[in-house]
């Protein structure tokens, strides 16, 4: 039922690389087989990709790049809107933001941010959100997440802040094990010269009020220097592009970071409760 919603619900990347990928394999004189041989996949997923029962992976666009590409680099140009199609309806147009960015801040109160999730971790929290999703789904997502972490590696490089609350880190999610691997993951990420890592603790504000009280902010600085503010209130998405506004959770953002230990100290409390993840 799911790969039928899937064929009814394909995204454009998706239906235009199955349509190039069938036409380059009947070129070529291949069945599905064999050009799933070709590729390191099934069959099966070939026949898959090409009915947008299931849009392709990152892996298998590279495959098909190099198997079916001539040099032209199609499949490898379609990653990143394949990608999008995976995404939430209301997550698109951030998605695309999120990848040209110039600055990021963010700010965030209840898990770890997207960006900075481990694979387990993800799939932890996707799988046990609600409504709950098929496990097909899951993986998608999970996919999709880790594939945001290609900012960090993006030339040129992009600046990434992030201001956690000390009860994200202490929330377990997924069991002890994962979460000692992503508060790892999130100490290694803050050694990067491009991000900066802050922890909002417990006991911050003089009795322990803080100006985040309202909820997480991401704040995007975008390639032509114009600044927005992205909100995500439950399954919705709120972008921001009114410069008062923007400017208003810019200062607001300000305020929590200076609430905030400073990176040294936010790394040393990481990296204990990592240790106490047993």
């Amino acid at each position: 039922m799911a790969r039928t919603e899937n064929k009814e619900t394909a995204g454009p990347a998706t239906r235009l690389v199955a349509d190039m990928a069938r036409k380059m394999r009947v070129r070529k004189g291949w069945t599905q087989d064999q050009l799933g041989k070709e590729i390191g996949f099934t069959g099966a997923a070939v026949s898959a990709m090409e009915t947008c029962a299931q849009p392709a992976s990152d892996a298998m666009l590279e495959q098909l790049e190099k198997v079916l590409g001539d040099g032209l680099g199609l499949f490898e140009q379609a990653r990143l809107y394949v990608r999008l199609d995976k995404y939430p309806e209301q997550f698109k147009n951030y998605a695309l933001l999120e990848q040209k960015a110039v600055s990021l801040s963010l700010y965030a109160t209840l898990v770890v941010h997207g960006l900075f999730q481990t694979e387990a971790y993800a799939r932890a929290l996707i799988g046990g959100g609600y409504p709950p999703l098929p496990e097909r789904r899951v993986e998608e997502l999970v996919e999709a997440r880790m594939a945001r972490r290609e900012l960090f590696e993006r030339e040129p490089v992009a600046l990434v802040e992030l201001v956690l609350e000390e009860s994200v880190l202490r929330r377990t999610i997924g069991g002890a094990e994962v979460m000692r691997g992503q508060l790892l993951h999130l100490a290694e990420c803050a050694r990067r010269r491009n991000v900066t890592v802050q922890v909002l603790p417990l006991d911050c504000g003089l009795s322990g009020e803080h100006a985040g009280a309202y909820g997480g902010m991401t704040l995007i600085e975008t390639p032509e220097h114009s600044h927005l503010a992205y909100l995500e209130p439950q399954d919705e998405s709120l972008l921001i592009k009114e410069p008062t506004k923007v400017s208003s959770y810019g200062q607001r953002y300000a305020r929590i970071r200076a609430q905030a230990l400073d990176p040294r100290e936010s790394l040393g409390l990481i990296e204990r409760l990592a240790g106490e993840a047993r």
